[in-house]
């Protein structure tokens, strides 16, 4: 198998096998939480994302990986990462913890959706050798980090119960 071929069906398998184990695991915690609890919950994955620097560091990845690809990846990683240790920090002044959460994941989600496009442009996948150690980062990390993605942004346009913000204010009057 080539591999490109090698690539695209291991993100195709990380995305069915994260999707499998969030579905499993992780939804139904996250359902029983309160939704700033959930959010949190998501932040602090996404707090991780500095880690996306890992592309730039030369000897972690090779001589040829795509610039095109790799600073963009790194730097838009590290801004969502951030962006979501900021929420962490603010959960407690609700509306900026709100503001910082749409943030983290609008800037998270256009990063991913862009990494795609550059990797595609600069044709990543016949080069994912070059990702070196970096390598499990789109097949593995980066389906978890976009499905958070689409479910935090479920939680912030879904309508809250009544009976939610009725508990939240008897638990804030204890």
């Amino acid at each position: 198998m080539s591999p490109q071929t090698l690539f695209q069906l291991h993100l195709v398998l990380g995305y069915v096998a994260c999707l499998l184990c969030f579905g499993v695991y992780v939804l139904p915690r996250l359902k029983s939480m309160d939704r700033v609890d959930a959010q949190r919950a998501i932040a602090t994955v996404h707090s991780f994302r500095f880690f996306g620097l890992v592309f730039i560091l030369p000897g972690v990845v090779g001589p040829n990986l795509p610039a095109g690809f790799a600073v963009f990846a790194a730097y838009w990683d590290l801004a969502t990462g951030v962006l979501a240790m900021l929420a962490l920090i603010t959960v407690r002044i609700r509306p900026i913890f709100w503001l910082f959460v749409v943030a983290f994941n609008l800037v998270g989600t256009a990063d991913l959706i862009l990494d795609y496009y550059h990797a595609v442009r600069v044709g990543l996948p016949a080069l994912a050798g070059q990702l070196g150690a970096a390598y499990a980062i789109p097949v593995i990390y980066v389906p978890a980090l976009m499905i958070t993605h689409f479910v935090a942004f479920y939680w912030l346009v879904r309508p809250q119960s009544k009976a939610a913000p009725a508990l939240a204010g008897d638990a804030a009057a204890a």
